[in-house]
């Protein structure tokens, strides 16, 4: 589950479970192939990007005999995935944080031998703090039956169950999924709801503008599930164990810190896909009957494919916004569970605006907290971002916390992130039309813009996907 869920696990479970019983960014350029046959990497599919759902199809080709190269611009796997280890050697998970319990998620962690633990993510609802995070004053929590609302969210998630399956949605598209979030809480009456369905939305923009079938998507059935049953964890606490271990087993199929030049694909069923890689040690040229494309579609990650104008006109449909996890270092807060969410009184259901921190979570280290970033779509740098984070943490002196000057120890950036659509695009068909791409020019698309920020979720829509099209075409 990733990071924009995790972090707001404890929240929702403090609201709802203490309540409820069980119910490859491209560099700029376009490098010419390198001329001869010499050191060719030549494979059965390649994969470009070594997030959550490229470390999972590489590992399941491989199983199925299939020989693949997995490119990936960062130094290591796992995308979102992000540990932290305390001076003691505490792992703080900081991007994905828990996973649904699919036998898909306990099948990928046995195939490494990974020990999982169930986690129940049971909050103190008296210890969560609503607090204005540019005045530091406090916020009066939410009113109304959270029960009841978030029974009849759940009532209405089973009205459309293929959701859980991706973005094939009927025509006409039902207009519940199309309603802002707004709209969508105001017709179902679920204004005691709307805190946890917000905060479980972290690093999706302006909210209550976004259509509510991305809500959805995200705050899914499973999530309803895992919120009873529990989510699945390493026993470890440290979610990076699962994507070492793949980098161990990928070590002759990894290209780490390396980025597409160029790429030609072929028409289907004419020849391979030539790629040039640009990796640490030079241009590598990779050959491959198939490609798996699994990083954000958008134009600006994509400038060095060979995109023809119908893959140009969709792709560039897709808006996208950006957050940043952290790890803080403070002193100061109480060290009873405590979470401060972040709220503005005057706004709509005191959804604070963005950009902002959306919630200080504790951790398992007394002085570390987690701190989740929200940019909007609005372009914001690092920078402008680790500042506010520390501004917004200063805050809390306002509301009467002796906080030590806070120390960032720990920083991502996930940009860009949480691509998405007008409800316009989403009622004329942008979705059947992205799925169209499937298998065009031989080339497949998975990840978070085909399916949900769930790695979870991903892996299933990935092994769904090499099932039906990869392995079959």
């Amino acid at each position: 589950m990733h990071s924009s869920i995790g972090t707001s696990l404890l929240v929702f479970a403090s609201i709802f479970l203490g309540l409820v019983p069980a119910l490859a960014t491209p560099e700029s350029g376009n490098d010419d192939f390198p001329a001869g046959d010499n050191d060719i990497i030549s494979r059965d599919v390649a994969i470009i990007g070594g997030g959550a759902s490229g470390t999972f199809a590489a590992v399941r080709l491989r199983e199925r005999g299939k020989t693949v190269v997995l490119i990936e611009r960062d130094d290591h796997l796992g995308g979102h995935t992000h540990t932290y280890y305390d001076s003691d050697g505490t792992p703080i998970d900081y991007g994905v944080w828990v996973y649904s319990d699919y036998p898909v998620s306990r099948s990928f962690f046995a195939h490494f031998n990974i020990t999982l633990t169930t986690e129940f993510l049971n909050g103190n609802p008296e210890a969560t703090q609503r607090v204005d995070f540019r005045t530091g004053q406090p916020v009066a929590p939410p009113v109304g039956n959270v029960v009841e609302a978030m029974t009849r969210y759940t009532q209405i998630l089973l009205q459309y169950p293929y959701l859980m399956d991706g973005w094939d949605l009927p025509y006409p598209v039902p207009e519940d999924l199309l309603l802002s979030f707004q709209d969508f809480i105001e017709k179902h009456d679920l204004q005691a709801a709307i805190e946890t369905l917000a905060l479980y939305m972290q690093g999706f923009g302006e909210v209550l503008q976004l259509p509510a079938v991305y809500v959805m998507k995200l705050f899914h059935l499973g999530v309803v599930q895992g919120v009873q049953t529990g989510f699945l964890r390493p026993a470890s606490r440290a979610n990076s164990d699962l994507y070492r271990a793949a980098e161990g087993e990928l070590r002759d199929d990894l290209l780490l810190s390396s980025t597409v030049a160029h790429i030609q694909r072929s028409a289907e069923d004419s020849g391979p896909q030539q790629i040039v890689v640009r990796t640490p040690k030079g241009q590598q040229r990779v050959q491959a009957d198939k490609v798996i494309v699994t990083i954000p579609p958008l134009l600006g990650e994509l400038e060095n494919f060979d995109l023809d104008e119908r893959e140009s006109e969709i792709f560039g449909r897709f808006d996208n916004n950006s957050y940043f996890p952290a790890i803080l270092r403070m002193s100061g807060l109480p060290g009873n569970g405590t979470q401060f969410v972040n709220k503005a009184p005057e706004t709509p259901y005191n959804i604070a605006p963005v950009p902002s921190t959306h919630v200080f979570e504790p951790t398992a280290s007394r002085d570390l907290w987690t701190a989740f970033f929200g940019g909007g779509s609005a372009p914001i740098s690092s920078k402008q971002a680790r500042q506010t984070i520390l501004d917004n943490a200063l805050s809390l002196r306002a509301a009467g916390y002796p906080i030590s000057d806070p120390e960032i120890v720990a920083f991502r950036p996930h940009v860009p992130y949480a691509l998405h659509v007008s409800s316009e695009d989403i009622a004329d068909g942008f979705y059947r039309d992205l799925y169209g791409l499937q298998g065009y020019r031989n080339t497949f698309y998975t990840g978070a813009a085909f399916h949900s920020h769930d790695s979870a979720e991903t892996w299933k829509f990935t092994e769904n996907l090499l099932n039906e099209r990869v392995l079959m075409d």
